[in-house]
């Protein structure tokens, strides 16, 4: 069996398609008038071309693009063909009799460019394959339908001004979806549309390049060019897209700086110190960047001696400041050139330098209120010690600059001269000690004067309002008429200026100390010792200043019962020595007195001495004993005696802090009988009273006045010390109807002359005052009353004075009888 590819040309015209004859088929169709022996024909199923679409076609029916048939289709219906593969069913079909294959719809090349299908023939009843399937082909034919695009669009380029003609720019780029292997629908051409004359695009590599030289940045910075991309080669019916390219001009240093004028004028005032901003500078330069940096310099030399430019954190500005201070009364104006240079040139536009330019500055300084100047920024003066209060020590001087005739008061701050040694003149500065110095106390002394300007006016009523005041402390003697030294800061004017000076005074050595030695000596020498042997380096300090007030000489004991010698060293030392003969032992140690001298003026010399004990020394001359007991002297106290002593001592110390604690012990109890008193307690019982009638508790007969008691009645005496037993009689109540207050006076004058019963109204009086009273009892318990008329004792109160006339008031009126 052989198969044919049956292709339908008939529409070949009409519809686009196209049969292309496989090799096989052609040769098998070369021998169809009839057998050649040169060929041979290959039998085979199924012969394929492949079939060709045309995209974007749309009709009213589906389009028929081929036909397949098999050999083995005899056109008895019973062969059915099969289609199956991408788009199978859905965009192309097929008729399962015919073998007729259509598309169902238009298709996109640049969705998918072809289609893969297989074809198969079967038995319509069985569904048995007639021949084994075959793969083929359907490709989507390409049509002008899509124009240029840019991607990468709009696009941004930078390129120097001042470029010269044809510098590339950027590089442009289209795409074409068609296919470029087929016609001209992908063949790209690009134009400028707009940005000429500036710019040109290469028609087929898209590069924009410059097309005018000295394009100036500083007369238009950017450029807007458009470009067009048009495909079939630029040719009429082509479809064409654009895109912008915006051209940015960078800047480079074509434009040197420029003062936009050509004077300065700036001031400053006087006071102004190192460093003051006077004032800013700036030459123009359109270009931007590094390319417009500047430097500034002052080309004139007076203007650079006072002032220095410098160029701001920016680098656009010159910074105009003051470099050393001004003097408003010295010069009042100054004139210079200043030049701005760019720091950045570059050598392909010196033609259009030089890049720099020049301006004139002047400065005007400004006068303006100055403290005083002293005439040297420090002083340093001398004084010697020990000098008389008011030595003049020397003198400070300062000016006004605004007015040299003004007057300048002086005066020492305080706090430089806490101990208030100096003090000073506050008219003409004058500095004289206010009390001794001792240079070995204190070398230097710095003082801190302030010099504070004053107005002529402000002056005079100083001058004229200051009193007389006597010599003080700090004050010159006899100089009465310029007052007194001013040691301390006064009150100043707040609008008043002034200034500060650092004095040293430093205070000059005196011969005034005495040599002494460096140290106490005491020192020992053997017994065994040579004669003339070094016992000790003795050695003397002076406190006075080295030279020679500082130089000592040592002179020691003379003469041949001398036990040792000192030899002078010269170098502020002495040689302490044995003489020829051996110090005698003995137990207390020898006192070597040594005399010091020193060489100033006046001589000054002390008396210093040195302990030598002699010892016994052991052969390596180490210290045995110095003093041994064999030598004590006989009236010396054994150990045992001084132990006894001791614990004598110690009994006695103990014996006597026993005692001092029992008598402290006893006393505390004595002061805590007296402050429980009976007389200042309240003793509360619970024992309760039988009332008036309950007389038995008490028995005050002892302190009844024995003088003052009634005479005793006829029978033996009554005892003080116990309650009589015999009670005195009560009196009958008068008849007639009760009468309460002649029955209460009635009871009232038998208590007053009971004599064993106490007064109901006080129990704190006593009835005896003692037998040395001069005056008597004044207690009632022993007295006579007069109550109910009754006589008693009566003293004449009025003659015991004055002190007593209250007392006769209350007592020594009578009164007057009851009706």
């Amino acid at each position: 069996m052989w198969g044919l590819v049956r292709l339908l040309l008939a529409w070949l015209g009409g519809w686009g398609c196209m049969g292309r004859l496989a090799a096989p088929a052609r040769a098998w169709a070369g021998s169809w008038g009839g057998p050649e022996p040169s060929l041979l024909r290959t039998r085979r199923s199924w012969v394929w071309n492949q079939f060709f679409v045309i995209e974007e076609y749309a009709g009213p029916e589906p389009v028929l693009i081929g036909k397949l048939h098999s050999d083995v289709d005899r056109g008895e219906g019973r062969t059915k063909y099969l289609l199956t593969g991408e788009g199978a069913g859905t965009v192309f079909v097929i008729d399962e009799a015919t073998g007729n294959i259509h598309v169902t719809k238009s298709l996109d090349r640049e969705e998918k460019a072809q289609y893969v299908l297989l074809a198969q023939a079967v038995d319509r009843a069985s569904n048995r394959p007639l021949e084994p399937p075959s793969e083929f082909i359907i490709k989507v034919q390409d049509i002008n339908d899509n124009p240029p695009i840019f991607p990468l669009g709009p696009y941004h380029a930078t390129v120097p001004e001042m470029s010269n003609v044809g510098t590339s720019v950027i590089q442009v780029t289209a795409h074409d979806a068609d296919d470029p292997s087929y016609g001209n629908s992908a063949k790209l051409v690009y134009t400028v549309l707009d940005g000429l004359p500036f710019f040109s695009v290469d028609p087929q590599t898209g590069v924009v390049r410059t097309a005018i030289p000295n394009m100036d940045r500083e007369t238009q910075e950017e450029f807007l060019v458009v470009i067009q991309a048009k495909d079939m080669g630029g040719h009429m019916g082509g479809l064409s897209g654009s895109t912008t390219v915006t051209v940015t001009l960078s800047d480079v240093n074509d434009n040197p700086p420029k003062f936009p004028q050509s004077l300065y004028q700036f001031s400053v005032v006087e006071t102004a110190g190192p460093g003051t901003l006077v004032g800013r500078l700036r030459a123009q330069d359109p270009d931007l960047g590094d390319n417009a940096l500047m430097a500034y310099s002052i080309l004139d030399g007076e203007g650079s001696e006072a002032f220095s430019i410098s160029t701001d954190s920016q680098g656009r500005d010159g910074l105009l400041t003051v470099r050393k201070p001004l003097d408003f009364e010295t010069r009042r104006a100054y004139s210079f050139r200043v030049e701005a240079t760019n720091t950045l040139i570059d050598p392909a536009y010196l033609r259009r330098g030089p890049f720099k330019d020049v301006a004139s500055v002047r400065v005007a300084v400004q006068d303006a209120p100055e403290p005083p100047a002293f005439t040297q920024a420090a002083y340093h003066l001398a004084v010697p010690e020990n000098k008389a209060p008011g030595t003049l020590v020397g003198q400070v001087s300062a000016t006004d600059l605004d007015s040299p005739a003004s007057p300048i008061r002086y005066s020492i701050l305080p706090h430089s001269d806490l101990e208030r040694c100096f003090s000073i003149e506050p008219e003409d500065g004058t500095i004289r000690t206010a009390g001794p110095l001792d240079r070995e106390a204190r070398v230097w002394h710095n003082l801190t004067v302030l010099a504070t300007e004053l107005g002529e006016e402000s002056w005079a009523s100083r001058r004229a309002g200051r009193r007389r005041q006597p010599p003080g402390r700090g004050a010159v003697p006899g100089d009465g008429v310029r007052g007194v030294l001013v040691p301390h800061t006064p009150t100043q004017d707040s609008s008043a200026q002034a200034s500060r000076v650092q004095v040293a005074i430093q205070t000059l050595d005196e011969n005034d100390n005495a040599p002494q030695l460096a140290e106490p000596y005491d020192t020992f020498v053997c017994d065994s010792a040579a004669p003339s042997q070094l016992i000790q380096v003795i050695r003397a300090l002076d406190r006075d200043e080295v030279g020679n007030n500082s130089r000592v000489s040592f002179h020691g004991p003379l003469g041949p019962d001398a036990n040792f010698t000192i030899r002078d060293n010269q170098d502020g030392s002495a040689s302490l020595l044995l003489p020829s003969r051996p110090a005698p032992p003995r137990q207390a140690p020898y006192l070597v007195p040594i005399e010091l001298w020193d060489w100033g003026r006046p001589v000054l010399s002390s008396t210093a001495t040195v302990t030598v004990s002699v010892c016994r020394c052991r052969p390596d001359g180490s210290v045995a004993s110095c003093r041994p007991e064999a030598q004590l002297s006989p009236a010396g106290l054994s150990t045992g005696a001084l132990l006894a002593i001791v614990t004598c001592v110690g009994t006695l110390l103990a014996l006597v802090v026993l005692f001092v604690a029992l008598r402290r012990q006893k006393q505390e109890a004595l002061m805590v009988l007296e402050e429980e008193d009976v007389r200042e307690n309240i003793i509360t019982y619970d024992d309760e009273g039988g009332g008036e009638e309950d007389t038995e508790a008490f028995d005050i007969s002892a302190l009844q006045n024995p003088d003052g008691a009634a005479p005793p009645a006829p029978g033996p005496p009554a005892r003080r010390d116990v309650l009589p037993w015999a009670r005195a009689p009560r009196q009958p109540r008068p008849p007639g109807p009760a009468d309460v207050a002649q029955l209460l006076a009635l009871r009232l004058r038998e208590a007053d002359e009971d004599p064993s019963v106490p007064p109901y109204d006080s129990v704190q009086v006593y009835g005896y005052e003692g037998r040395g009273s001069s005056c008597g009892s004044l207690s009632s318990l022993g007295s006579g009353s007069e109550i109910g008329g009754a006589p008693g004792p009566a003293e004449p109160l009025d003659d015991w004075g004055p002190l007593f006339r209250t007392l006769a008031e209350l007592y020594g009126a009578k009164e007057p009888p009851a009706p």
